[in-house]
């Protein structure tokens, strides 16, 4: 982004006056949970009180990018492999759009924190959304003291989930009370239970009407370990249960699982790829059981969407997901890679209309009491002026 692109001083005087000025700092900006997390934060505090620009530390999804029109975007590295640590761009970018708040997400956009201090903005914020794969068991050495000295300098620190502020408390030798907690939400508008719609969906992608449709929605990858749901689905078609999978999303495994489906007699017919979709509500309505069956997450905005769906959950027993399924109520917990357990919860849903329908119910009514996306929205307004309240910064919000 040139100079000139950038507001002039006097601007930024009266913008002062009107608006809070927000750069959202993130590693990568694509397709994934915190990247449509993020829109949904910018979207929901809207632009009247509040102004918004995202800044992206390495990669930038050339499409996503071009659809992104209400929010300008800055990029101040590259997708190349390796260390590293833009923090002087950063910190020129800052002192020329001159932010209230400077809010990183992830480790890989913890390098905004003290380029944020370089520059001198007011509020600086980092917030951890998940997990990676290959840190499950625990941060080298060198990422433990890195988030220990950059959490210290920040203005708050937030995960959103319990487990997740655990888990960073620990690897960062950082107390635990440190660290707050604000949950994501869904929009209960977008996702709620349509009939018609789930009818129309099933006859787009010919399910058989008499089937009972298990679905899941995430990125084709290793950590979200969709091969266990294959397994026991294959279990329980060898059984005789009138299952159809559906799997929505993309990534490295599509050929794996397909492979996997293919070459299954008992799933043959029964298994549909509906790759990337811009209509997953529409996806989660013609399904009858969501499952997630991820080796680790960090919060799931996809089980919040199936619940506010109204769908009986099944999810591993990792992460956050403990926190959003009242097991027995609104779902079941079986454990990560166990296709046995996850098909011997699915076969209890799959015999059980009355019991599916409740449960459903209950993961409606927990959605709407606790995970609201309303509520989560309200949550980083709080946060955002509790802190330039700290800071003494006058703007009308």
């Amino acid at each position: 982004m040139s100079e000139a692109s950038l507001l002039s001083p006097s601007s930024l005087k009266r913008e002062v006056r009107q608006r809070a000025r927000i750069l959202h700092v993130v590693s990568c900006l694509g397709m994934g949970g915190t990247e449509h997390g993020l829109l949904k934060v910018i979207n929901g505090l809207g632009h009247e009180r509040f102004e918004h620009r995202i800044c992206v530390v390495r990669t930038l999804d050339k499409d996503f990018a071009r659809r992104m029109t209400s929010v300008e975007l800055y990029e101040v590295g590259s997708g190349n492999a390796g260390l590293q640590f833009p923090l002087l761009r950063l910190a020129s970018i800052m002192k020329a759009y001159r932010p209230h708040v400077v809010h990183t997400r992830n480790f890989g956009a913890l390098e905004g924190i003290p380029a944020s201090r370089v520059a001198g903005v007011p509020v600086a914020i980092h917030s951890e959304h998940g997990y990676e794969l290959e840190t499950v068991a625990g941060l080298p050495l060198r990422r433990r003291v890195m988030c220990r000295a950059l959490f210290g300098m920040a203005d708050a620190v937030f995960t959103v989930t319990e487990n997740l502020r655990a888990y960073h408390a620990a690897q960062s030798w950082t107390p635990e009370q440190r660290l707050r907690v604000i949950y994501n939400g869904v929009d209960l508008e977008t996702f709620t239970p349509s009939r018609t719609t789930a009818e129309e969906t099933r006859h787009r992608y010919c399910i058989p009407a008499d089937r009972i449709v298990i679905g899941s929605v995430g990125r084709l990858v290793p950590i979200k370990n969709q091969a266990t749901l294959l397994r026991a689905a294959e279990m329980l078609a060898e059984n005789g249960c009138p299952i159809h999978v559906v799997l929505v999303g993309d990534g490295k495994e599509a050929p794996a699982l397909k492979k996997q489906a293919a070459e299954s007699a008992a799933l043959q017919g029964r298994v549909t790829f509906a790759g990337t979709s811009d209509r997953v509500s529409d996806l989660l309505s013609a399904m009858d059981i969501f499952v997630l069956p991820s080796i680790s997450e960090g919060m799931s905005n996809t089980i919040l969407e199936a619940m506010a769906t109204a769908l009986p959950v099944v999810v591993s027993r990792t992460g956050g997901n403990p926190e959003l399924v009242d097991e027995g109520r609104s779902g079941y917990l079986f454990r990560p890679t166990d296709p046995r357990s996850l098909a011997g919860a699915l076969g209890r849903l799959v015999q059980s209309e009355e019991l599916r329908r409740g449960f459903g119910e209950s993961a409606r009514e927990a959605v709407v009491a606790r995970f609201s996306l309303s509520g989560m929205i309200q949550r980083y307004d709080n946060l955002y002026r509790e802190l330039m309240s700290v800071r003494n910064i006058r703007v009308d919000i």
